[in-house]
């Protein structure tokens, strides 16, 4: 499956970055200009910025334009932005992830399940939990849960690929804006299992729940991953 043309762009732009073409603090050339140069829209160019900024590249200034940012000395492999829609595969790559489904179900939802996605009890809801593998190493462990009338036809070849690919390019739905929740939490007994963590490794642990751009949640999930494997990272900026 080809990459997402934003996402082109974006590789493009960072490649240019690393490599010097524009210097830091300086301001790029403005989204008319690569629309142009790529044969793109300007909000295609606009969705590369907005994840270069999650990356932290570069840096937004009301009716300035976008600047590239200086180096973050604090920055290590383990990052990751807390604030990004892509997906592993997108944001790892597609060759370095792989999915292993460590359980796929289809089941009515409790009461507290009703309220996150805005059910009625009667309306099934996906329950998935995957072992993502990075490198073939175990990086993370999903369990996520999503109505079965936003996301219908979902089969293991699709988890074993790209549910957020499916959901954008096959069923052309579009998240809106989410909630996400990260705190420390004590290993489980999944952890120990798939995750190799031992009885005191400190867990990271990423709650979110995820809206469409009309306001219908379509997903809950929580993941977690070892303390040494992966930390979640926020650009902020004062765009005034």
């Amino acid at each position: 499956m080809a990459k997402a043309k934003y996402l082109e762009v974006a590789d493009e732009l960072k490649k240019r970055i690393e490599n010097g073409v524009y210097s830091r603090q300086e301001p790029l050339p403005d989204q008319e200009a690569f629309a142009e140069e790529f044969n793109v829209s300007r909000l295609t160019v606009k969705k590369a910025f907005d994840g270069l900024e999650r990356q932290g590249l570069v840096y937004k200034q009301s009716g300035l334009g976008t600047f590239v940012s200086g180096d973050i000395p604090i920055k290590s492999a383990l990052d990751s932005p807390a604030n990004a829609f892509t997906g592993l595969r997108n944001l790892l790559g597609k060759k370095n992830i792989k999915s292993q489904i460590l359980h796929f179900s289809v089941e009515f939802p409790d009461e507290q399940m009703q309220k996150n996605l805005e059910l009625k009890k009667n309306e099934p809801i996906y329950n998935i939990v995957r072992l993502r593998l990075y490198y073939d190493k175990p990086y993370i462990i999903e369990h996520t849960y999503m109505p079965i009338k936003l996301v219908p036809d979902l089969d293991e070849k699709i988890l074993h690929a790209s549910i957020y690919d499916y959901i954008h390019k096959k069923l052309k739905l579009k998240f809106g804006h989410a909630y996400r929740k990260i705190r420390a939490a004590k290993p489980s007994e999944y952890d120990k299992k798939y995750l190799g963590a031992k009885d005191d490794d400190p867990m990271l642990e990423l709650e979110q729940i995820i809206w469409l751009t009309n306001g219908q949640p379509i997903e809950y999930s929580v993941n977690r991953n070892r303390y040494d494997t992966r930390d979640y990272v926020l650009l902020d900026n004062n765009r005034f």
